[in-house]
C-alpha cells in the first residue's frame, strides 16, 4: 500500500522521535497534539492572557491551538477536519470537558465518533489534553452511523461512521444520558450476591455497541481492533467474563487504567473498530510472542492492514519476565523502563512479522506510560526500532494489567 509521510511547517516540529502523520492508501493517521511549540512549552496564543482573566480560558486556548495544528496536518495531507472518522481526547482533567467541546464544536459542525478519557499526565507539563485523530482522504465515500437502539450522545459526537470498508465506532461508557447509569447497568440492591457493576455495565456498553455496528452493517465478530479504558483494573477479570460472552473469537485488545469517564460512576469505556464482512482477515499468532493471558488475540490482519494488540513486558507465566528487567548484579547498566521497551517493541516487530509487514510499515503508535518521568530514556529505545518514526501519541495512565508494566504499546501497520 502506498504511503506518504505528512509534513507541515505551519505545524511545530515533534521534539521526540514521530512523525506529523502519514498517509496509507486513501487514510490518514496523524500523530496526538498537544499544546505546545516545543520551544518555550506551552506558547502565549495557547495561554490565557493574564491581563484579561475574564477573556478565555487556558483548556479553550489550548483546544483551539491544537486543533488548527491538526487542520494543518490534515490540508497537507490533502484533507480536512471534515473527513476525520475517529478522534479520541485524553484530557488532564474532566471536569474542563464542557469548555473543551465548547470549541471542539466550532471545528467539528458535523463531529466525529469520539472516546474521551482522563490521564495522569501529558508530555509537556502545563499541557491539558491531547487529541488523537484518524481521517480519510476527502473521496472516500463516507455513512453516519445512527442507531435509535444506543443512547443518543450528550456530547458532540457521532456515534460512528463507516468509511470505505472499515466501521469507527465512537467509545462508548454505561450510560443513557439521561439518568446518568441507569437501572439495568447496576447491580441491583435487592440482589447484592447476584451480579456486579462492572459486569453490568460491561454488558450494557457492549449491546450498545452491538446495536451500532450493525447499524453500521457488521457486527462484533468484524471487530478487528479493541481498546478498553477502566478506571479499576482489580475489576479486569470480572469484565473479562463478560467479554468472552460477546467475543467468542476475541479480537486484538488494549487495556488501560485510567483517570475519569465522562459520567461519575462509569467504570469502563470501550472503543472499537471493525470491518465489513466482505473484506478478508486473518488472526495473527505468533509463537514467538507470549500467548495472551487475557481473551483476546496477538492481531488481526484486514484487507491490507495489520491491527496488533497492545503489549506489555510481560510472558504471562511468571509476570516480568528476567530479560525485561535490570539485572540486579549489574545496576548501573539499562533501566527497567528500556529494557522493558525493548522486549515490548521485539514482540511487537514478531507479530507485523507473522501478518505480513514488519516495524518500518507501523502508520499509527499509541504508547501509554505509568510514568512520563521515565519517558526520555523510552524514547531512546523507540529510536532504535524506529529510524524513520510513526506518527505517535504518548499520554500517562493509571495502570496497566501487570503489576510493575511501565509501558504498553499500540500499533498499526499496513502491508507493502
Amino acid at each position: 500500500m502506498k504511503r506518504e509521510i505528512i509534513k507541515s511547517d505551519k505545524v511545530p516540529a515533534p521534539m521526540a522521535h514521530y512523525c506529523q502523520g502519514v498517509v496509507a492508501g486513501d487514510t490518514v493517521y496523524a500523530a496526538g497534539q498537544i499544546a505546545s511549540d516545543y520551544k518555550t512549552g506551552i506558547p502565549p496564543e495557547a495561554k490565557q492572557d493574564a491581563a484579561f482573566p475574564f477573556y478565555g480560558s487556558d483548556i479553550q486556548r489550548q483546544t483551539r491551538y491544537l486543533l488548527e495544528n491538526l487542520r494543518a496536518t490534515f490540508e497537507a495531507a490533502g484533507s480536512t477536519l471534515a473527513d476525520v472518522v475517529k478522534s479520541q481526547v485524553f484530557m488532564t482533567d474532566l471536569n474542563e470537558f464542557y469548555y473543551f467541546d465548547q470549541v471542539w464544536r466550532e471545528f467539528f459542525p458535523s463531529p466525529p465518533p469520539r472516546t474521551t478519557v482522563q490521564v495522569g499526565g501529558l508530555l509537556v507539563p502545563g499541557c491539558k489534553v491531547e487529541i488523537d485523530l484518524t481521517g480519510v482522504k476527502s473521496n472516500v465515500k463516507r455513512t453516519i452511523i445512527t442507531s435509535d437502539k444506543v443512547p443518543a450522545p450528550m456530547a458532540h459526537y457521532c456515534q460512528g461512521v463507516v468509511a470505505g470498508d472499515t466501521v469507527y465506532a465512537a467509545g462508548q461508557i454505561a450510560s443513557d444520558y439521561k439518568t446518568g447509569i441507569p437501572p439495568e447497568a447496576k447491580q441491583d440492591p435487592a440482589f447484592p450476591f447476584y451480579g456486579s457493576d462492572i459486569q453490568r455495565q460491561a454488558r450494557y456498553v457492549l449491546t450498545n455497541l452491538q446495536a451500532t455496528l450493525q447499524a453500521g452493517g457488521c457486527d462484533l465478530s468484524d471487530v478487528v481492533k479493541s481498546q478498553v479504558f477502566m478506571t479499576d483494573l482489580n475489576e479486569f477479570y470480572y469484565f473479562d467474563q463478560v467479554w468472552r460472552e460477546f467475543f467468542p473469537s476475541p479480537p486484538p485488545r488494549t487495556t488501560l487504567q485510567v483517570g475519569g469517564l465522562l459520567v461519575p460512576g462509569c467504570k469502563v469505556e470501550i472503543d472499537l473498530t471493525a470491518v465489513k464482512r466482505g473484506v478478508k482477515r486473518e488472526v495473527i499468532t505468533s509463537a514467538k510472542v507470549p500467548a495472551p493471558m487475557a481473551h483476546y488475540c496477538q492481531g488481526v490482519v484486514a484487507g491490507d492492514t495489520v491491527y496488533a494488540a497492545g503489549q506489555i513486558a510481560s510472558d504471562y507465566k511468571t509476570g516480568i519476565p528476567p530479560e525485561a528487567k535490570q539485572d540486579p548484579a549489574f545496576p548501573f547498566y539499562g533501566s527497567d523502563i528500556q529494557r522493558q521497551a525493548r522486549y515490548v517493541l521485539t514482540n511487537l516487530q514478531a507479530t507485523l512479522q507473522a501478518g505480513g509487514c514488519d516495524l518500518s510499515d507501523v502508520v499509527k503508535s499509541q504508547v501509554f506510560m505509568t510514568d512520563l518521568n521515565e519517558f526520555y530514556y523510552f524514547d531512546q529505545v523507540w529510536r532504535e526500532f524506529f529510524p524513520s518514526p510513526p506518527p505517535r501519541t504518548t499520554v500517562q495512565v493509571g495502570g496497566l494489567l501487570v503489576p510493575g508494566c511501565k509501558v504498553e504499546i499500540d500499533l498499526t501497520a499496513v502491508r507493502k
